[in-house]
């Protein structure tokens, strides 16, 4: 299992820098998010700036962008890194893409099937020389002159990562993705009874090994050297499973375990009208549910504890942490991965 890095985790300053440091101290990837910031140009910097680390995004919204404006991009940033990009792509939810983003909206799993199949269609043409002719329900590109061909190189297209938590886009990774980018509201129990049952019905279904797919898994670690800097990433962290729980897409989590009541609750909380009402879901998630979802323990304790709970299950794991932390914190659980 490999130990990768949240690139934008502390701060987009001096991102060259950060991403020079985490390579120095032997991290395996940086990943960035699509939230507060683009999350293509901060993996330019990190890219030019380092010589091993893989760079990706964790996630890049699909359905914000049109396959041909996406392909370019990743087309340009797996040159410029020599090979070392990967584009992680996601859905995001409804609300999010008509209102947002202002794109249309439709079934998510069909729908990036055909993105992804658009996105090698584009990238064939390019580095292959193949005729474009990509027409689906969704996308249609069948244009491509020299002019806007960029050229080809040796690096091929990037290793395309799909963002998965229900079973049908789970299973679609399986079927057409490089990668599996699981969400960080999960538990090791929804990884083994539901995540990896239906990525494997997915890679039966196109011919291929578990091992032809990367899992990687954003946790969330729970630690601090003081008393209180433990309580307060504790806080933070129920404050994030929380914001979550009470999202109808990820209730599934919550179901496995029997805590169909808490889903509830949050959910109601979240649509109402009360004032404190993100302070009350977060004190609804007991230390039962935080250590359920998050490794908690000392920072020479999360190590051992990570790999304990993810060995067999994930290939690469990074720290979701939702409270500013600095990074020698994690220097022991990277001694531990090492």
């Amino acid at each position: 299992m490999l130990l990768d890095a949240a690139l934008l985790s502390t701060g987009i300053d001096d991102v060259a820098a950060t991403a020079r440091d985490l390579e120095a101290r032997g991290y395996a990837g940086v990943w960035a998010s699509e939230a507060d910031h683009d999350p293509f140009l901060p993996l330019l910097s990190a890219g030019q700036a380092t010589s091993r680390l893989q760079v990706g995004t964790a996630i890049a919204v699909a359905f914000a962008r049109s396959p041909m404006t996406l392909a370019m991009t990743a087309h340009d940033l797996q040159r410029y890194t020599r090979g070392r990009f990967v584009l992680g792509l996601g859905s995001q939810v409804k609300p999010h893409v008509e209102r947002r983003f202002s794109m249309p909206w439709s079934p998510p799993v069909e729908r990036m099937r055909e993105y992804v199949a658009a996105l090698r269609a584009i990238w064939s043409a390019w580095q292959d020389g193949t005729r474009l002719r990509f027409e689906g329900e969704h996308y249609r590109h069948t244009l491509m002159t020299p002019m806007f061909s960029p050229p080809a190189h040796p690096w091929g297209a990037p290793p395309v990562h799909l963002a998965a938590v229900g079973p049908g886009m789970t299973r679609l990774a399986g079927e057409v993705a490089d990668g599996l980018l699981a969400h960080g509201f999960t538990t090791a129990r929804y990884l083994r009874e539901r995540t990896l049952p239906a990525l494997q019905e997915g890679l039966a279904a196109s011919g291929r090994a578990r091992d032809e797919v990367t899992i990687s898994l954003p946790g969330f670690v729970v630690t601090g050297r003081t008393e209180p800097e433990r309580a307060a990433a504790a806080a933070a962290v129920k404050a994030t499973v929380a914001f979550y729980g009470s999202t109808p897409a990820y209730r599934p989590v919550l179901e496995l375990h029997g805590w169909d009541a808490l889903a509830d609750e949050l959910h109601a909380l979240s649509v109402g009208r009360r004032e404190d009402k993100w302070t009350a879901m977060r004190d609804l998630v007991d230390d039962e549910v935080l250590e359920t979802f998050a490794v908690v323990g000392d920072p020479d304790e999360i190590g051992p504890l990570a790999r304990k709970r993810f060995d067999g299950l994930v290939d690469r794991f990074s720290v979701y942490a939702s409270y500013p932390a600095p990074i020698e914190l994690w220097d022991p659980l990277m001694a531990a991965f090492r």
